[in-house]
């Protein structure tokens, strides 16, 4: 018998959205956390009501065996952040998957996922291509009060870089940039995030492209050494994908946003932070998806390259459904740095098997020593986590290709892996609703509408006359004062600061 909506709706709040939670006969269930326990079904049939009951309780007969005994085992975050920071090349925590880290790599993720969930993709706004908040609102404008970070600096690119899905701009002559689009933001742990987190936390989170797949065509496809766009490099055999690297290095100095470029942007706030907070344990975690996962293994490169995390400081890459960045001397340069990848990916996602079709990483060494001199011949860096969105019970094994790049479904394959082998079942209870919340990927039978994620009358606002009008914004950020003093101390030459 079919259940009404009425009968499974379940008042529901999201890691940073308001929504609702179905309450399903399919759904497999898993322990609420302290604060989900407080869920009641107001009307429900039967069927909801047995597993509303089941979850009030904590029953959890599908989940993975020795689980309970593995999350309470291990050490609190705060002593092992270093080891859950890829340390030992996270040996022994994918399989199985530890909780600690299943929980940081969804933390990390949703920091994203708030990239694309801020932007103003809009045509029809003149404030299309920024962030649709300011920095201080930014966290609690998404219904992440909780994330305990503070947003320090928004990052800008130029929109001269021939990737038009990753940029976008209004349809309308007045508009708040004709060449910058917002990129990402830096962010920092407060005190309380940083108590439970072991250290003071800088985070930097790159936009990617917003919905479709064909900016995986845009790319020129062609490598080029990184020391040419002036990234530091003692060997001229490390090659980056050239249109990554000019995304991350062009500027626009008629643009007060892009006028300095999205690596001196992150360079200098790197900088900056790491002096306020010289005397505590910090890390630097850089995230992306998709195109932004690209950027965040440049950047964290660069920061290691250049010497800004200074000594100590680990850098960390959590990388979602990012696609090829260099060729095998830039992953074994990123080796010899120290820095730590983490690449998350769907094996049905065609944007991680790009570029470097024909020479990568699964081709045989002799082929790939004879085509490294190549520029197509690049591989992939860090570890891998592989999962499948076909053993999720959820979602539609047959859904258009470009759901299977979606983040918010990757963070929902990720809440339910427990292992090769092991049963898919939802750790933390993470709202399956927010996989359809750009995209068309749940099954119907869940009743979940695609793309149900809208601004509210279009962001459209009545004024006092009682007239409906677009409403004005602040002033969007852009550079700090500070700027040039910082870019001096990271070297820069003058001609550099004075064209910034």
């Amino acid at each position: 018998m079919a259940t009404s909506i009425s009968n499974v709706l379940v008042p529901f709040s999201s890691t940073h959205e308001a929504s609702f939670r179905f309450i399903h006969p399919k759904f497999p269930t898993s322990p609420l956390t302290r604060c989900q326990k407080s869920i009641k079904v107001v009307k429900h049939s039967n069927a909801s009501t047995s597993i509303a009951a089941e979850q009030e309780h904590g029953h959890d007969e599908a989940a993975p065996p020795h689980r309970h005994q593995r999350e309470t085992n291990k050490h609190m975050l705060e002593e092992a952040w270093r080891e859950i920071q890829g340390e030992n090349d996270w040996a022994g925590l994918l399989e199985p998957m530890d909780p600690l880290l299943r929980m940081e790599m969804i933390r990390y993720g949703e920091m994203a996922q708030a990239c694309y969930d801020a932007f103003d993709f809009d045509p029809f706004s003149k404030y299309c291509g920024s962030c649709r908040f300011t920095r201080r609102n930014f966290f609690s404008s998404l219904d992440m009060s909780h994330a305990g970070y503070n947003v320090t600096r928004y990052l800008y690119a130029t929109a001269n870089i021939n990737l038009p899905n990753f940029f976008k701009h209004s349809r309308w002559s007045k508009m708040w940039s004709k060449h910058a689009n917002w990129a990402g933001y830096v962010a920092v742990s407060d005190e309380a995030r940083s108590k439970r987190l072991g250290r003071r936390d800088i985070t930097i989170a790159w936009r990617g492209t917003v919905t479709r797949l064909e900016w995986v065509a845009d790319l020129m496809d062609f490598l080029k050494p990184i020391s040419s766009n002036g990234v530091p490099c003692p060997d001229q055999t490390v090659k980056v994908e050239s249109g990554f690297l000019e995304l991350y290095t062009d500027k626009e100095e008629e643009c007060g946003y892009s006028k300095y470029s999205a690596r001196e942007q992150v360079l200098t706030e790197v900088k900056r932070l790491l002096e306020i907070y010289e005397k505590e344990e910090v890390s630097i975690t850089v995230t992306g998806h998709s195109l932004g996962s690209a950027l965040a293994i440049l950047s964290a490169y660069d920061i290691a390259e250049t010497g800004v995390n200074g000594v100590g400081v680990p850098v960390t890459v959590m990388s979602y459904s990012g696609p090829r960045v260099g060729n095998v001397r830039f992953k074994e340069r990123l080796e010899e740095l120290g820095v730590k990848v983490l690449r998350v990916v769907n094996v049905h996602d065609v944007v991680p098997k790009a570029p470097g079709v024909l020479f990568n990483e699964h081709s045989p060494a002799p082929v790939m020593k004879i085509a490294e001199a190549l520029p197509w011949s690049y591989s992939h860096v860090g570890v891998e986590l592989a999962l499948d969105h076909k053993n999720s019970p959820f979602l539609n094994p047959n859904a258009d290709a470009v759901c299977a790049h979606n983040l918010e479904a990757l963070l929902h394959l990720l809440d339910g892996y427990h292992g090769k082998g092991e049963r898919f079942v939802l750790a933390s209870g993470r709202d399956p609703a927010l996989v359809n919340k750009g995209c068309d990927f749940l099954k119907d039978e869940y009743m979940i509408p695609p793309n149900w994620r809208q601004d509210e009358n279009k962001g459209m606002i009545k004024s006092n006359d009682g007239r409906w009008m677009q409403p004005e914004r602040p002033k969007i950020d852009d550079h700090p004062e500070d700027m040039h003093h910082h870019l001096s101390l990271l070297g820069f030459s003058s001609f550099d600061i004075m064209h910034g």
